[in-house]
């Protein structure tokens, strides 16, 4: 079953699905005519603009919640990998997918912002909900959701959840080993365990708005301390800094570890890491509250910024600027290109980034890449929740057999509890799966949609105009052309 699942991850994240990522965002920088870059002041300025109403979330709250899902275990174990793999240069690929990825996160999250729907006083929304009415098909809706819950609700909680007590247990250690029914566990991982499922529970059985506030607060305590460590590692070795950027720059294109490697490597990683066009951060896009579709947009795309130029840059340059880290050749006989540490070194791993912080802080750096391996891997957890949620309820619109909302949050609590006292072992393959699958249908789609009805640079050009002309921000969808919309076609009619 193992070499099957291995077989098929390695079929879905084939280079066309890489590939497919770059050209989306490529292409979708093209015809917004680079709004990543044009409308970057724009994006700082909406981040901190307050609700008109209690309905959804702010944007900030968004972007937090997004934020918690995109900054994860990846962001370091998988630089790691990145490194490790594909060698320097991998990191200037995951800099290009993430600048081109912006504008694939403003694309599909104005998408979700502009068909949500409000239920029960909060909006959902998500690649699900406009498949269907943007495009009329229900079923390659359905098809998202399914492969959205199967994702976020069962197999990544699992990986995120074993980083969750692998951190307890490289802080507490193991302390008295007892017999479960999986096996001998930790006193200390299980106590962690405990905390880990009452402080989960309280946060998603107190729905969306409990857990954007949880996330407003967390997420950017956890980056904002992380990238300060990285600053005072950069600093304390900044002569080196100018031959790293030089060695990333000419390994990107000379390949250390093949080009191929680099490339594949870097855009898998840099994809995992920011999420751009997965169809994740569309479902926080949509719970917020804005004036316009394509303000919400604005600011998911910024949140691509803060995912791998600030946190993914932030782990690379510790590990590169102190020397940590190892290239695995690509050859039959695994022979290393660099070796800077032990062959036994596990590459793709957080060793790398607790080499690096060890090498300037001491025992104090394996502790604080613990911490943020909790925090980051705990609400990451939080935010697969919600997404599975969302889908939850799509999937509940069209089955007269509804799944009731407390069987996914005892289902994420078992898979919680699975990951963090078992080994993850193929779950990771598992979950590449599931998000590969996302990936598939989430790109395509909104590609379909674009060359169907272009609702995405309408809605930009409609905001562009509006800000130019400087008066009240407003959107009426049937005045643009854009159907299906109904949430902001009522929002327009009561304003008339």
């Amino acid at each position: 079953m193992e070499a099957f699942i291995s077989s098929l991850n390695g079929v879905i994240w084939s280079p066309a699905l890489i590939y497919l990522c770059l050209g989306a965002g490529l292409f979708y920088s093209i015809q917004t005519r680079f709004v990543q870059v044009r409308l970057f002041t724009e994006m700082l300025r909406l981040l901190f603009k307050k609700r008109d109403n209690d309905s959804g979330i702010s944007s900030f709250q968004a972007l937090a919640v997004s934020l918690s899902g995109r900054v994860g275990v990846g962001n370091i174990a998988g630089v790691a990998a990145a490194i490790g793999f594909g060698g320097p240069g991998a990191v200037f690929w995951m800099w290009a997918v993430a600048f081109l990825g912006a504008s694939t996160a403003y694309a599909e999250s104005t998408l979700g912002q502009l068909y949500k729907v409000e239920e029960n006083g909060q909006y959902r929304g998500g690649s699900a909900y406009f498949f269907t009415r943007c495009l009329g098909w229900p079923w390659l809706g359905a098809l998202f959701a399914v492969s959205a819950v199967i994702s976020c609700g069962i197999f990544l909680p699992g990986v995120q959840a074993n980083a969750v007590g692998n951190a307890v247990t490289q802080i507490f250690g193991d302390g008295t080993m007892v017999n479960t029914f999986m096996g001998s566990v930790g006193t200390h991982k299980l106590a962690g365990l405990a905390v880990i499922l009452l402080v989960l529970g309280v946060i998603i059985f107190g729905g969306i708005k409990r857990i954007a506030q949880f996330a407003e607060y967390v997420v950017p305590f956890m980056a904002f301390g992380y990238i300060v460590l990285a600053l005072i590692v950069i600093g304390m070795n900044i002569d080196k800094l100018p031959g790293i950027f030089q060695l990333i720059f000419s390994d990107a294109f000379s390949a250390q570890a093949g080009m191929g490697a680099a490339i594949g490597w870097g855009v898998k990683r840099g994809v995992y890491s920011n999420e751009a066009g997965q169809g994740t951060g569309t479902h926080a896009a949509a719970a917020a509250e804005t004036e316009h579709p394509s303000q919400q947009g604005l600011v998911q795309a910024f949140s691509i910024y803060v995912d791998t130029l600030l946190v993914c840059t932030a782990t690379a340059l510790m590990i590169l600027i102190t020397n940590q880290y190892n290239v695995q050749g690509t050859l039959p006989d695994g022979q290393f290109l660099v070796q800077n540490l032990p062959a036994n070194t596990e590459i793709g791993s957080a060793a790398f980034t607790q080499m690096a912080l060890q090498s300037t802080f001491g025992g104090f750096g394996p502790v604080f890449v613990a911490l943020a391996l909790f925090f980051f891997a705990f609400t990451t957890i939080v935010a697969y929740y919600y997404i599975a949620e969302t889908n939850v309820a799509y999937l509940n619109q069209y089955f007269k057999r509804s799944v009731p909302l407390v069987v996914v949050k005892l289902l994420i609590m078992a898979m919680v509890v699975f990951g963090t006292i078992n080994s993850a072992g193929y779950i990771w393959n598992l979950g590449d799966i599931g998000v590969g699958m996302m990936a598939w249908i989430n790109i395509i789609g909104i590609l379909i949609i674009f060359f169907i009805s272009r609702p995405t640079i309408v809605c930009l050009r409609d905001y562009e105009k509006q800000l130019k002309a400087g008066g009240p921000i407003t959107f009426d969808p049937v005045k643009l052309g854009i159907k299906n919309a109904t949430f902001w076609e009522q929002r327009a009619a009561k304003r008339k």
